[in-house]
């Protein structure tokens, strides 16, 4: 019994040692000794400044110069980059701090500038800055045609697409495309693109579709086209842009505006729709309005476009804004230039069942015209 008891103390004593070794060694959490890969300590900018210019501003224009041109400049200790936030929904990163930005809403308003300073451990620090800017609402003619020569429309300003495109131009639509002065012609100062029913070249139906591609481009800017719609099941007349970039990024990535979309079955309601990369095709981002006449009279279908937003109307009756708060390359591919499509499609995904008594619908377009 006696030598048991020792033999149990001599144990008891081991697996004490082994026990208090194990705990010094690991268990003060500050103890780095062993950690191979020590947690970076973060650092955070500090001291930061920012300072804004109104462009044009002095006593007599204390909101700038109707420009709506700002310039931002940010410092800070330990920052590698920066972050700015205008307001608006739009942001923009520069290196060393100075940003130039443009407001297009007219009018004078509020707008709060944050500006982000960022670490070389990307730990952040921020401040605002509220400023009052006045931005002039007068736009300039920059672009137009007003079809005031009879004959072929302006070869300098409209091309043609020709053909029934790839699956009817995407959308299973019916119509042979042409040139033709029975499709396109200008009429006593009035464009007229007609669809007609006819046997051409293995289709059943024409018509015309005309672009300012590589002719006319633009960014921003108010565009107005007065028109009158055709009328008559399975007609589907649209004023839309593309993005010129469309050759070397495809469709949607190059996005598309649909200023002005009527159908014929569902006569007297339009339609305004945007298609991008995060939605597109039966896309959710539209909105329209019910008139009952444009089958029978001219009305102005309008784009107001900025780089905060686009805006659609007719008559100047508002009936839908794109927006979107965040602005990338899914939503937003629209800081580039677009050209102008004005066409008359028959049947199609969205024109819908033809009238077997249909046998031909014009559009007659009075002006089209860019303002800046």
């Amino acid at each position: 019994m006696k030598n048991s008891n020792k033999l149990i103390a001599h144990i008891l004593i081991s697996l004490m040692t082994v026990w208090s070794i194990s705990c010094s060694s690991g268990d003060d959490p500050s103890d780095n000794s062993n950690n191979g890969n020590p947690t970076e300590e973060p650092i955070y900018p500090s001291g930061l400044t920012l300072q804004i210019s109104k462009v044009g501003s002095d006593s007599e224009n204390p909101n700038g110069d109707g420009s709506g041109l700002i310039q931002c400049v940010a410092s800070a200790d330990d920052a590698v980059k920066y972050g700015f936030r205008f307001g608006n929904g739009t942001e923009m990163e520069s290196l060393d701090g100075t940003m130039e930005f443009t407001y297009t809403s007219p009018g004078t308003n509020q707008y709060t500038v944050y500006v982000y300073a960022y670490s070389a451990t990307d730990h952040s620090v921020n401040t605002s800055q509220t400023i009052t800017l006045y931005v002039d609402d007068t736009y300039e003619l920059v672009w137009s045609d007003e079809f005031d020569v009879d004959g072929a429309p302006d070869s300098s300003k409209w091309g043609y697409n020709i053909g029934t495109g790839q699956n009817g131009w995407g959308n299973n639509e019916s119509q042979y495309y042409t040139n033709r002065p029975e499709n396109a012609i200008v009429e006593n100062g009035m464009l007229k693109i007609t669809a007609k029913r006819e046997n051409y070249l293995g289709s059943e139906f024409t018509s015309a579709r005309m672009l300012t591609k590589d002719k006319y481009e633009f960014t921003y800017g108010k565009l107005e086209i007065r028109a009158k719609l055709p009328s008559g099941g399975g007609t589907w007349p649209a004023l839309w842009l593309l993005g010129a970039n469309i050759d070397e990024v495809s469709w949607p990535a190059c996005g598309e505006t649909d200023i002005m979309e009527h159908v014929g079955n569902n006569e007297g309601f339009v339609q305004s729709a945007i298609h991008t990369p995060s939605s597109f095709g039966n896309t959710t981002n539209l909105g329209g309005q019910t008139i009952g006449d444009v089958t029978s009279q001219f009305h102005v279908y309008e784009l107001e476009w900025t780089p905060e937003k686009m805006v659609f109307s007719v008559d100047g009756n508002v009936h839908y804004t794109y927006q979107p708060a965040n602005k990338n390359d899914q939503t937003w591919p629209f800081d580039l230039d677009q050209f102008i499509i004005m066409n008359v499609a028959i049947g199609g995904n969205l024109g819908g069942t033809i009238d077997p008594e249909f046998m031909e619908g014009t559009m007659e377009v009075d002006y089209v015209r860019v303002y800046q």
